[in-house]
């Protein structure tokens, strides 16, 4: 693939805010097309990349390109390129949904026949035709989100940006957003550029790029970044688990890492060592399971510490 190929490129890409680094020497290269993703906890430097690319923040060191153009150089035409959809709301909730999609299509220069015909199909596509003459305020926070994706997409962007999509949505409303935006791809070949800290967001994408402290960690398909780690997960609950911690660390000559009221280890056969395990200490065990290492594994291997939040750089 060359950089021609590629519907964003960021290379060697620093950024801080006075002396306090938020991005430091990162690079990577998407294909058009591509569901990829940013990886991190808060404050790994997803949300300062976000503004970088969306055009809102100077560009101090480094290239970045979206469809071949400047970001630095020639905002204007990045800007025609992207359909940006904040963590924050950006509708109006005064306004009816088709008034805020006429609002927006309006500043890309849409109007007449065109903008209605394309309002019309992403109403239809996002099952928001009944709800056109409602307004925006009066709708559930899954429906909004829906809005706010047709809104970003009315002027047929080449790469959309999500910055942590799903937040405020419960399960079945996160999993309804996810597969409209599965389906968009699939109509129009849109990249999708997605900022999260959580593992079933991640899990999504086809590519992702790991962030930690402002420095790519790791870069790759979800399940190969997996499957480069060594062993299985096995978690155990136990009705004590300070008090068990340390038996079970010696039984399996492994080390624990506590994650709320469970025991995470990574041992090379997860079915033998939770036999171990429940051979020794079955009455104390409240519930386990085994599985392949996950996201979160990746990113404990490689920086030492899990996907907490922190204060977002």
């Amino acid at each position: 693939m060359t950089s021609s190929d590629s519907a964003v490129v960021a290379h060697k890409v620093s950024h801080t805010y006075g002396r306090a680094p938020a991005l430091d020497q990162v690079s990577f290269e998407i294909p058009g097309g591509t569901f990829f993703g940013l990886l991190g906890p808060n404050g790994s430097g997803k949300t300062t990349l976000f503004r970088l690319l969306a055009s809102l923040l100077p560009v101090q060191s480094g290239t970045l390109t979206v469809g071949g153009h400047s970001v630095a150089t020639n905002p204007a035409e990045v800007r025609r390129l992207l359909g940006v959809t904040f963590q924050s709301p950006a509708v109006d909730p005064r306004l009816t949904v088709t008034e805020n999609l006429k609002c927006h299509g309006q500043i890309y220069g849409l109007g007449g026949a065109g903008l209605k015909q394309r309002t019309n199909m992403l109403l239809d596509r996002f099952e928001l035709s009944d709800r056109s003459r409602a307004l925006v305020g009066s709708l559930s926070g899954g429906l909004r989100r829906r809005v706010e994706l047709a809104k970003g997409l009315l002027h047929s962007p080449r790469v959309l940006l999500l910055d942590e999509p799903s937040t405020g949505l419960d399960p079945a409303a996160r999993r309804q957003f996810w597969d409209l935006i599965r389906s968009q791809r699939q109509e129009e070949g849109t990249t999708v550029v997605v900022t999260t800290h959580l593992m079933e967001e991640a899990e999504q994408c086809e590519r992702l790029v790991l962030l930690d402290s402002g420095r790519v960690v790791c870069e790759g398909p979800p399940a190969e970044l997996q499957a480069s780690l060594d062993g299985q997960r096995l978690s155990v609950r136990c009705h004590n688990t300070e008090s068990t911690q340390a038996g079970i660390e010696q039984l399996l000559q492994a080390k624990a890492r506590v994650t709320g009221d469970s025991l995470q280890f990574r041992v090379p056969d997860a079915a033998g060592a939770l036999k171990q395990v429940m051979d020794e200490l079955g009455a104390d065990v409240i519930s386990a399971a085994v599985s392949q290492p996950s996201l979160e594994d990746v990113f404990l291997e490689r920086t030492g510490r899990g996907l907490q939040q922190e204060e977002e750089a």
